[in-house]
């Protein structure tokens, strides 16, 4: 996790889906429910972060949703107009103070995972980890965003 700036860092959340659940993680440092995620490193854009971030805390292999829109990611050669890279756009962005001095602009993805096995690295936090429903989303004292976006994950990616 490393600091762009003192006073503003650009970061990724992601809602992963796997059937009909989301996975939350209890932050370590905050104490709630949230997402994954982390900081954007500065040689990354947030595609490329989302899919890091995801892999370090969770071990899952996962798939980002782009919507309708028809993004393919490719970090090693350049599309678009002259040398610029099509990155498919988040579903939501916010803007939040972690401490009095300092804040995040943090953009916020969905992505589907392979399978529903946690494997988060070996420094990553261990806090807790839990596959939610839509039913057990209802049932947690979640922040109002982190609920309204993993119901919405979940009715974006869950199985129908």
């Amino acid at each position: 996790m490393s600091h762009i700036h003192e006073k503003i860092d650009f970061t990724v959340g992601v809602f992963v889906v796997y059937q009909d659940k989301v996975l939350l993680r209890f932050h370590d440092k905050y104490h709630f429910w949230a997402f994954v995620g982390g900081h954007i490193e500065l040689d990354e854009d947030p595609i490329q972060a989302a899919l890091r971030e995801t892999k370090e805390e969770t071990g899952l292999d996962v798939e980002l949703w782009t919507g309708n829109q028809k993004v393919h990611y490719d970090a090693r050669s350049a599309s678009g107009i002259g040398n610029s890279f099509e990155i498919a756009p988040p579903v939501g962005m916010n803007r939040h103070f972690t401490s009095e001095s300092h804040e995040h602009v943090n953009m916020l993805y969905f992505a589907k995972a392979k399978s529903a096995e946690v494997k988060p690295q070996d420094d990553e936090q261990q806090d807790g980890w839990r596959w939610c429903s839509r039913e057990d989303l209802e049932k947690m004292d979640l922040r109002p965003d982190v609920k309204a976006y993993a119901i919405l994950a979940i009715d974006t990616l869950g199985e129908k």
